[in-house]
């Protein structure tokens, strides 16, 4: 799904139009953004959360000509689903439990 996926379907499912639709998930992506900037963490319950790790700085090589590259310390974003999700994902549609899982 991209993210014009994303913004067709919100605006079919709340009867609003695409334009509406469109604002309401920039400003969702936006705040999850400007959270992610301020190192909060962002917790949605039955979806998952949204953290930054910090990575140290190394040393790196460049492919192509086989030099020593500095690779500075930087924070990279990250997603932990939630088991719910997790859950569901696995979750045959309809069926219940997933196949190996208990009845």
């Amino acid at each position: 799904m991209t993210k014009a996926d994303l913004i067709e379907e919100v605006s079919r499912v709340v009867e609003f139009t695409r334009k509406d639709a469109e604002v309401i998930v920039e400003s969702i992506f936006d705040s999850v953004v400007k959270a992610l900037r301020a190192n909060d963490k962002i917790e949605i319950r039955g979806f998952g959360s949204f953290r930054t790790r910090q990575r140290q700085s190394r040393i790196g090589r460049n492919p192509k000509t086989g030099a020593r590259v500095d690779v500075p310390a930087k924070r990279i974003p990250y997603f932990k689903p939630s088991k719910e999700l997790k859950d569901l994902v696995n979750q045959e549609a309809g069926n219940g439990p997933a196949p190996g899982e208990g009845a």
